[in-house]
């Protein structure tokens, strides 16, 4: 490929963009992870990150993708044989209970369409007919990446409270975390998993178990193997603010720089703007003509948009054409959504002018590729946006 002038624009889902002085920090020179430095360092990190799950209790830390964090919740929380209860919400619920089922776990799927959230009440209607409380947990998305479908975490908790049933809550927040606002104490959850590589603007290798003081008894009594992922070890040396085994030094020195961005920024201004982001998208493809993937308002995505295309056209032919000619990414339909559907991330290190120049792409491949759409819809996001304006900014008159 020849070179291509100007920024690349990345706007899957995640991996996001990370800003510059987070870059720096990573790039810094590695420091002793032995060291009193480096303790300093580390007693940082694991304070700070529980600001952002909202939560009292210990956070950890893993050097590993998000999937790495799926397999600690499990497995310092169940044993051989365990029933647990999932809800299909999208692609990436699905990978959990593959996961769960690799396990030796006997993973329960309630079937969804793909373009709602979890069911609370089917949720509360299952666990009331386990009467011997054999399901040890219920495990949920709360951000559904393939879809851009947000779910409800807190109605599922009252509604396994309701059943009066003691299973364990697990939630994914990989795609929300630093996105959408998250209360890992607030609503009941037992074990919340996050990614690096999202919302907190890092590159990928960091994960995360927020962990609840349920699951921190359930763990001394699971029996599901597990050493890297082990949480008692972990916890021991974490209060000094080290790690039992070498850990990814220079992404903890740019994740430090990350969460000082957001506390700088204000966790409630970050959701605001990521809020305000979703609402332009969802105006501009709805003034296109199309259809959002996520059929309900009051689930829609602050984090990404998945746009379904009309019979007959190629989402993954106008990604190509946008990334050839544009230089810009766009995320892929997963699943049964293969080429029907592209996605729009609009998380992490971004503005109001990027979200236009990001649409302006979108609406320039539509062109170019014959597809045919309602022109003008980046009008409907710039009027949205200079409307609403963020913090800092003059509002239009």
């Amino acid at each position: 490929m020849s070179y291509q002038a100007g920024r690349h624009f990345l706007q899957i889902p995640g991996p996001t963009n990370t800003p510059l002085p987070v870059l720096a920090a990573i790039a810094k020179p590695t420091i002793d992870h032995r060291g009193p430095e480096f303790g300093r360092l580390g007693r940082e990190v694991l304070a700070g990150i529980k600001t952002i799950f909202k939560t009292e209790n210990p956070v950890i830390i893993y050097p590993a993708s998000g999937t790495g964090a799926w397999e600690a919740a499990l497995c310092n929380t169940l044993s051989p044989g365990d029933q647990i209860l999932m809800f299909e919400t999208g692609w990436f619920s699905t990978l959990w209970s593959k996961m769960a089922k690799k396990l030796g776990l006997e993973a329960e799927v309630i079937p969804g369409d793909w373009r709602h959230g979890v069911d609370a009440g089917a949720i509360e209607a299952r666990l009331a007919e386990d009467k011997d409380h054999r399901i040890k947990a219920v495990c949920i998305v709360h951000n559904e990446t393939s879809t851009g479908v947000t779910s409800r975490v807190a109605a599922v908790r009252r509604a396994i409270d309701k059943a009066g049933h003691p299973a364990l809550l697990l939630v994914d927040t990989i795609s929300s975390l630093g996105s959408i606002d998250y209360r890992h104490d607030e609503w009941g959850v037992d074990v919340t998993v996050g990614g690096s590589q999202k919302g907190l603007m890092l590159p990928p290798g960091l994960s995360f178990n927020a962990i609840s003081d349920k699951a921190l008894a359930a763990s001394r009594t699971a029996k599901l193997p597990r050493s890297f992922w082990d949480w008692e070890e972990m916890l021991e040396i974490n209060a000094k603010g080290f790690f039992p085994y070498t850990p990814s030094t220079n992404l903890l020195q740019g994740l430090n720089v990350a969460l000082g961005m957001l506390h700088e920024e204000g966790l409630d201004n970050v959701f605001a703007r990521h809020d305000r982001a979703a609402e332009a998208t969802r105006r501009c493809v709805r003034h296109w003509g199309f259809e959002i993937q996520c059929a309900e308002p009051a689930e829609y995505s602050s984090s990404l948009t998945a746009v379904r295309l009309p019979d007959g056209h190629s989402a993954d032919n106008l990604r190509a054409e946008i990334l050839a000619r544009f230089n810009m990414s766009l995320g892929n339909g997963l699943g049964p959504l293969a080429d029907k559907v592209f996605r729009i991330g609009h998380l992490g290190d971004f503005h109001d002018l990027m979200v236009t120049g990001v649409l302006t792409g979108v609406e320039m491949g539509l062109r170019v590729c014959g597809i045919p759409h309602n022109p003008g819809g980046v009008d409907v996001a710039m009027s949205y946006l200079a409307g609403n304006a963020g913090p800092g900014a003059t509002p239009a008159n």
